[in-house]
Protein backbone atom coordinates (compact mmCIF):
# COMPACT_ATOMS: atom_id res chain seq x y z
CA UNK A 1 0.00 0.00 0.00
CA UNK A 2 1.93 3.37 -1.01
CA UNK A 3 1.30 6.31 1.62
CA UNK A 4 -1.22 9.34 -0.16
CA UNK A 5 -4.32 10.83 0.54
CA UNK A 6 -7.50 9.14 0.73
CA UNK A 7 -6.08 6.35 3.16
CA UNK A 8 -8.67 5.46 6.17
CA UNK A 9 -5.14 6.67 8.00
CA UNK A 10 -2.82 9.60 9.18
CA UNK A 11 0.48 9.16 9.58
CA UNK A 12 3.13 11.60 11.78
CA UNK A 13 5.82 12.61 9.90
CA UNK A 14 7.42 9.62 8.04
CA UNK A 15 7.14 5.39 8.06
CA UNK A 16 10.76 4.84 10.00
CA UNK A 17 13.12 1.96 8.93
CA UNK A 18 12.67 -0.40 11.55
CA UNK A 19 14.23 -3.42 12.09
CA UNK A 20 11.98 -6.39 12.17
CA UNK A 21 9.40 -5.19 14.58
CA UNK A 22 7.12 -7.19 16.60
CA UNK A 23 3.28 -5.70 16.84
CA UNK A 24 1.69 -5.75 19.53
CA UNK A 25 -2.54 -5.70 20.18
CA UNK A 26 -4.64 -5.07 22.50
CA UNK A 27 -8.18 -2.89 21.54
CA UNK A 28 -10.65 -2.31 23.75
CA UNK A 29 -14.14 -3.36 23.64
CA UNK A 30 -13.29 -7.30 23.32
CA UNK A 31 -12.94 -10.21 26.44
CA UNK A 32 -10.93 -8.23 28.87
CA UNK A 33 -11.32 -9.62 32.56
CA UNK A 34 -10.05 -7.66 35.08
CA UNK A 35 -8.63 -5.10 32.24
CA UNK A 36 -5.65 -7.67 32.53
CA UNK A 37 -5.08 -7.03 28.95
CA UNK A 38 -5.04 -3.22 29.09
CA UNK A 39 -2.77 -2.92 32.09
CA UNK A 40 0.03 -5.28 30.37
CA UNK A 41 -0.30 -2.91 27.03
CA UNK A 42 0.04 0.44 29.75
CA UNK A 43 3.38 -0.84 30.92
CA UNK A 44 3.98 -2.02 27.62
CA UNK A 45 3.33 1.71 26.61
CA UNK A 46 5.33 2.85 29.40
CA UNK A 47 8.32 0.73 29.11
CA UNK A 48 9.02 1.25 25.35
CA UNK A 49 8.95 5.08 25.53
CA UNK A 50 5.79 4.45 22.52
CA UNK A 51 4.86 7.44 20.35
CA UNK A 52 1.84 8.43 18.25
CA UNK A 53 2.83 6.81 14.50
CA UNK A 54 0.04 5.86 12.28
CA UNK A 55 -3.80 7.49 13.43
CA UNK A 56 -6.87 5.32 11.85
CA UNK A 57 -9.72 7.42 10.75
CA UNK A 58 -12.25 7.46 13.03
CA UNK A 59 -15.49 8.60 11.07
CA UNK A 60 -14.33 5.16 9.35
CA UNK A 61 -14.18 2.82 11.63
CA UNK A 62 -15.82 4.09 14.82
CA UNK A 63 -19.46 4.47 15.54
CA UNK A 64 -19.94 7.28 17.52
CA UNK A 65 -23.32 7.01 18.96
CA UNK A 66 -21.97 3.73 20.38
CA UNK A 67 -19.16 4.91 21.53
CA UNK A 68 -19.23 8.78 22.45
CA UNK A 69 -16.44 11.03 22.24
CA UNK A 70 -15.84 12.92 25.98
CA UNK A 71 -16.55 16.37 26.20
CA UNK A 72 -13.93 18.40 28.92
CA UNK A 73 -16.46 20.93 30.55
CA UNK A 74 -14.94 23.53 32.90
CA UNK A 75 -17.15 25.82 34.47
CA UNK A 76 -19.41 25.92 31.65
CA UNK A 77 -16.79 26.17 29.37
CA UNK A 78 -16.79 23.65 26.61
CA UNK A 79 -12.92 23.33 25.83
CA UNK A 80 -12.59 20.52 23.78
CA UNK A 81 -13.31 16.55 22.73
CA UNK A 82 -11.72 14.12 23.22
CA UNK A 83 -11.96 11.21 20.08
CA UNK A 84 -11.09 7.92 20.89
CA UNK A 85 -9.11 6.72 17.54
CA UNK A 86 -7.08 2.70 16.73
CA UNK A 87 -3.49 4.18 16.51
CA UNK A 88 -0.32 2.87 16.08
CA UNK A 89 2.51 3.86 18.27
CA UNK A 90 6.31 2.45 18.17
CA UNK A 91 8.28 2.00 20.96
CA UNK A 92 12.12 0.89 21.36
CA UNK A 93 13.36 -1.33 24.25
CA UNK A 94 16.51 -1.03 26.26
CA UNK A 95 17.88 -3.24 23.78
CA UNK A 96 17.06 -1.29 21.00
CA UNK A 97 14.49 -3.87 19.60
CA UNK A 98 11.60 -2.22 17.55
CA UNK A 99 7.92 -2.53 18.78
CA UNK A 100 4.57 -1.54 17.24
CA UNK A 101 1.50 -1.42 19.35
CA UNK A 102 -1.76 -1.07 18.50
CA UNK A 103 -4.04 0.41 20.54
CA UNK A 104 -7.53 2.26 20.93
CA UNK A 105 -10.91 1.24 20.77
CA UNK A 106 -11.98 -2.17 18.74
CA UNK A 107 -13.53 -0.81 15.35
CA UNK A 108 -17.48 -0.95 15.41
CA UNK A 109 -17.71 -1.16 11.57
CA UNK A 110 -15.14 -2.16 8.65
CA UNK A 111 -13.66 -4.76 10.19
CA UNK A 112 -12.37 -6.51 6.72
CA UNK A 113 -10.92 -3.44 5.51
CA UNK A 114 -9.54 -2.09 8.88
CA UNK A 115 -7.58 -5.58 9.23
CA UNK A 116 -6.44 -5.05 5.53
CA UNK A 117 -5.57 -1.72 5.91
CA UNK A 118 -3.25 -2.81 9.32
CA UNK A 119 -2.09 -6.25 7.94
CA UNK A 120 -0.18 -4.07 4.62
CA UNK A 121 1.30 -1.46 6.77
CA UNK A 122 2.61 -4.47 9.10
CA UNK A 123 4.22 -5.94 5.49
CA UNK A 124 5.19 -2.45 4.87
CA UNK A 125 6.70 -1.92 8.45
CA UNK A 126 8.83 -5.34 8.07
CA UNK A 127 6.98 -6.12 10.84
CA UNK A 128 8.55 -10.12 11.66
CA UNK A 129 5.93 -11.47 14.47
CA UNK A 130 2.18 -10.07 16.06
CA UNK A 131 1.02 -10.86 19.24
CA UNK A 132 -2.90 -10.22 20.45
CA UNK A 133 -3.62 -9.45 24.11
CA UNK A 134 -6.59 -10.32 26.30
CA UNK A 135 -8.09 -11.58 29.31
CA UNK A 136 -10.94 -13.89 29.87
CA UNK A 137 -12.39 -15.63 33.26
CA UNK A 138 -11.64 -18.96 34.10
CA UNK A 139 -12.63 -21.26 37.04
CA UNK A 140 -9.36 -20.87 39.21
CA UNK A 141 -8.00 -19.71 42.25
CA UNK A 142 -6.27 -16.43 43.36
CA UNK A 143 -3.54 -18.62 44.95
CA UNK A 144 -2.44 -20.43 41.51
CA UNK A 145 -0.01 -18.99 38.90
CA UNK A 146 -2.26 -17.16 35.99
CA UNK A 147 -2.28 -19.43 33.42
CA UNK A 148 -2.47 -18.55 29.69
CA UNK A 149 -4.17 -20.14 26.74
CA UNK A 150 -2.89 -19.42 23.22
CA UNK A 151 -4.77 -18.62 19.21
CA UNK A 152 -3.14 -18.97 16.24
CA UNK A 153 -3.66 -19.82 12.84
CA UNK A 154 0.03 -21.34 12.34
CA UNK A 155 -0.43 -25.20 14.00
CA UNK A 156 3.05 -25.47 14.15
CA UNK A 157 3.38 -22.41 16.51
CA UNK A 158 0.95 -23.32 18.68
CA UNK A 159 2.04 -26.74 19.18
CA UNK A 160 5.47 -25.89 20.40
CA UNK A 161 4.00 -23.10 22.74
CA UNK A 162 3.80 -23.75 26.78
CA UNK A 163 0.06 -22.56 27.03
CA UNK A 164 -3.15 -24.10 27.17
CA UNK A 165 -5.18 -24.75 24.09
CA UNK A 166 -8.99 -24.63 23.37
CA UNK A 167 -11.39 -26.36 21.01
CA UNK A 168 -14.12 -24.16 21.11
CA UNK A 169 -16.20 -22.39 18.40
CA UNK A 170 -16.84 -18.89 20.14
CA UNK A 171 -17.53 -15.05 18.57
CA UNK A 172 -14.07 -13.54 17.11
CA UNK A 173 -12.80 -10.33 18.16
CA UNK A 174 -10.73 -8.16 15.50
CA UNK A 175 -7.83 -9.67 17.36
CA UNK A 176 -8.54 -12.64 15.86
CA UNK A 177 -9.17 -11.38 12.27
CA UNK A 178 -5.84 -9.73 12.59
CA UNK A 179 -4.59 -12.92 12.60
CA UNK A 180 -5.68 -14.41 10.02
CA UNK A 181 -4.99 -11.27 7.82
CA UNK A 182 -1.24 -11.32 9.16
CA UNK A 183 -0.95 -15.00 8.72
CA UNK A 184 -2.03 -14.97 5.13
CA UNK A 185 0.16 -12.23 4.25
CA UNK A 186 3.44 -14.36 5.55
CA UNK A 187 3.54 -12.55 8.89
CA UNK A 188 3.57 -16.48 10.26
CA UNK A 189 4.59 -15.99 13.67
CA UNK A 190 1.44 -14.69 14.94
CA UNK A 191 -0.09 -15.95 18.64
CA UNK A 192 -3.00 -14.16 20.78
CA UNK A 193 -2.22 -14.70 24.54
CA UNK A 194 -5.29 -15.17 27.34
CA UNK A 195 -4.73 -14.75 30.23
CA UNK A 196 -7.40 -16.79 32.83
CA UNK A 197 -8.21 -14.70 35.92
CA UNK A 198 -10.25 -16.08 38.99
CA UNK A 199 -13.73 -15.64 37.96
CA UNK A 200 -14.82 -14.36 40.92
CA UNK A 201 -12.31 -11.21 40.33
CA UNK A 202 -13.43 -10.34 37.23
CA UNK A 203 -15.04 -7.58 37.77
CA UNK A 204 -11.70 -6.04 39.45
CA UNK A 205 -8.27 -5.48 38.79
CA UNK A 206 -5.70 -8.13 38.64
CA UNK A 207 -2.27 -6.98 38.68
CA UNK A 208 -0.80 -10.47 38.65
CA UNK A 209 -2.53 -11.04 34.97
CA UNK A 210 -1.19 -8.14 33.64
CA UNK A 211 2.14 -8.88 34.73
CA UNK A 212 1.77 -12.62 33.21
CA UNK A 213 1.08 -11.38 29.84
CA UNK A 214 4.15 -9.02 30.11
CA UNK A 215 6.57 -11.28 30.74
CA UNK A 216 4.75 -13.71 27.87
CA UNK A 217 5.27 -10.95 25.49
CA UNK A 218 9.12 -10.27 27.02
CA UNK A 219 9.48 -14.30 26.18
CA UNK A 220 7.75 -14.47 22.73
CA UNK A 221 8.94 -11.32 20.97
CA UNK A 222 12.54 -11.57 23.19
CA UNK A 223 11.77 -7.90 24.33
CA UNK A 224 13.50 -6.27 27.67
CA UNK A 225 10.30 -4.63 29.74
CA UNK A 226 9.87 -5.07 33.51
CA UNK A 227 7.02 -6.29 34.73
CA UNK A 228 7.94 -5.99 38.32
CA UNK A 229 5.82 -2.86 39.16
CA UNK A 230 2.58 -5.34 38.51
CA UNK A 231 4.14 -8.04 40.32
CA UNK A 232 4.33 -5.46 43.62
CA UNK A 233 0.49 -4.67 43.23
CA UNK A 234 -0.24 -8.25 42.79
CA UNK A 235 1.36 -9.13 45.93
CA UNK A 236 -0.60 -6.55 48.15
CA UNK A 237 -3.70 -7.85 46.50
CA UNK A 238 -2.91 -11.04 47.50
CA UNK A 239 -2.76 -10.30 50.70
CA UNK A 240 -5.68 -8.64 51.20
CA UNK A 241 -7.47 -11.20 49.37
CA UNK A 242 -6.10 -13.92 51.34
CA UNK A 243 -7.04 -11.72 54.88
CA UNK A 244 -10.56 -11.63 53.45
CA UNK A 245 -10.74 -15.48 52.70
CA UNK A 246 -9.25 -16.52 56.02
CA UNK A 247 -11.48 -14.66 57.98
CA UNK A 248 -14.84 -16.11 56.80
CA UNK A 249 -14.84 -20.01 57.47
CA UNK A 250 -16.92 -20.86 54.38
CA UNK A 251 -14.73 -18.88 51.98
CA UNK A 252 -11.90 -20.23 53.11
CA UNK A 253 -13.42 -23.95 52.03
CA UNK A 254 -15.06 -22.45 49.10
CA UNK A 255 -11.14 -21.24 47.52
CA UNK A 256 -9.81 -24.88 48.87
CA UNK A 257 -12.77 -26.50 46.83
CA UNK A 258 -11.35 -24.41 43.66
CA UNK A 259 -7.66 -25.32 44.75
CA UNK A 260 -8.29 -28.90 44.91
CA UNK A 261 -10.18 -28.95 41.25
CA UNK A 262 -7.53 -26.24 39.45
CA UNK A 263 -4.37 -28.93 40.75
CA UNK A 264 -6.30 -32.06 40.05
CA UNK A 265 -7.04 -30.83 36.21
CA UNK A 266 -2.63 -30.42 35.98
CA UNK A 267 -1.61 -33.33 37.89
CA UNK A 268 -0.71 -31.62 40.79
CA UNK A 269 0.32 -33.25 43.91
CA UNK A 270 -0.95 -30.62 46.76
CA UNK A 271 0.90 -33.00 49.95
CA UNK A 272 4.42 -32.51 47.78
CA UNK A 273 3.98 -28.76 48.28
CA UNK A 274 4.78 -26.79 51.58
CA UNK A 275 1.70 -24.81 52.25
CA UNK A 276 0.02 -25.86 55.07
CA UNK A 277 -3.70 -24.51 54.22
CA UNK A 278 -3.10 -27.29 51.14
CA UNK A 279 -3.34 -29.91 53.29
CA UNK A 280 -6.49 -29.35 55.30
CA UNK A 281 -8.80 -30.27 52.27
CA UNK A 282 -12.99 -29.31 51.92
CA UNK A 283 -14.26 -32.91 51.06
CA UNK A 284 -17.59 -32.00 49.65
CA UNK A 285 -19.39 -31.84 46.66
CA UNK A 286 -17.93 -29.42 44.17
CA UNK A 287 -20.21 -26.34 43.67
CA UNK A 288 -20.72 -25.09 40.11
CA UNK A 289 -18.73 -22.11 38.89
CA UNK A 290 -22.16 -20.05 39.19
CA UNK A 291 -22.36 -20.78 42.45
CA UNK A 292 -19.21 -20.05 43.59
CA UNK A 293 -19.33 -16.71 41.46
CA UNK A 294 -22.39 -16.01 43.12
CA UNK A 295 -20.64 -16.75 46.41
CA UNK A 296 -17.73 -14.69 46.19
CA UNK A 297 -19.84 -11.98 44.64
CA UNK A 298 -21.81 -11.68 48.01
CA UNK A 299 -18.97 -12.21 50.09
CA UNK A 300 -17.07 -8.90 48.39
CA UNK A 301 -20.54 -7.15 48.80
CA UNK A 302 -20.43 -7.86 52.61
CA UNK A 303 -16.91 -6.65 53.27
CA UNK A 304 -17.81 -3.33 51.02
Amino acid sequence: MAIGSGLPFSVNGQLPELNEPTLITMLSGWIDASGAAAAAMETLLSELGAVPLITFDADTFIDFRARRPTMELRSGVNTKIIWSTPEIRVGRDSLGHDVLLLVGPEPDSAWNYFATTVSELAVQLKVRRAIGLGAYPFGSPHTRPVGLSCTSPNADLVENLPYAKNSVDVPAGLEAVLEQEFYHRGITDVVGLWAQVPHYIAAMAYPAAGATLVEAVAHIAGISVDANPLRREAAIQRERLDQLVLNNPDHADMLRQLEVAYDETRGANLDSRNDTNAQVLFTGDLPTMDELAAEVEQFLKDQH
